[in-house]
């Protein structure tokens, strides 16, 4: 299908880089990505364009990525605390050092979801927090404030590291 190859070149990097956020592992973000492309060209008369192709093939990588950690039993169902309030610290510094990206990586390896999510679609998939909650079927403000908390989780993590 001449079309789908538009769809892939497109969307491929946007998936890409979301599921490697997500996995923080390049090697299973290739693996997940591809996977993502293959079950939307099966599926793609499913798609009934009420949310962006982008956030639709991002929902398949989502679910892939789930499936794949329930398989290697990485998940945990803990909640957060809801009084939880970040202390305004700016993260951006911190992704630019290479050093501190590996840190931050696992230290995002271990939040909770659906924070550990939102975040990295946030930085990593550069999602708008509209496009993150219609992910969600939340508000683009439940999003807005699902990220900021998560960035105090991680701030507050790497605080603590140090």
């Amino acid at each position: 299908m001449k079309d789908f190859d538009a769809v892939f070149r497109a969307y491929y990097d946007d998936v890409f880089r979301f599921l490697r956020g997500l996995s923080a592992s390049e090697p299973l973000a290739e693996e997940l990505t591809q996977e993502t492309f293959f079950r939307a060209f099966r599926s793609i008369g499913d798609y009934r364009g009420e949310s962006e192709l982008r956030v639709w093939l991002c929902s398949i990588a989502r679910n892939l990525y789930y499936s794949h950690c329930r398989k290697e039993k990485q998940l945990t169902g803990e909640d957060v605390p809801e009084d939880y309030v970040a202390d305004g610290a700016d993260l951006s510094e911190l992704i630019a050092d290479k050093e501190l990206a590996l840190r931050l990586h696992r230290v995002l390896h271990g939040i909770r979801e659906p924070y550990k999510e939102v975040f990295s679609l946030r930085v990593f998939g550069e999602l708008s927090f509209r496009e993150i909650g219609d992910l969600f079927d939340k508000s683009e403000h439940w999003a807005c404030v699902t990220f900021h908390r998560a960035k105090a989780m991680i701030h507050e993590q790497i605080k603590e590291e140090s």
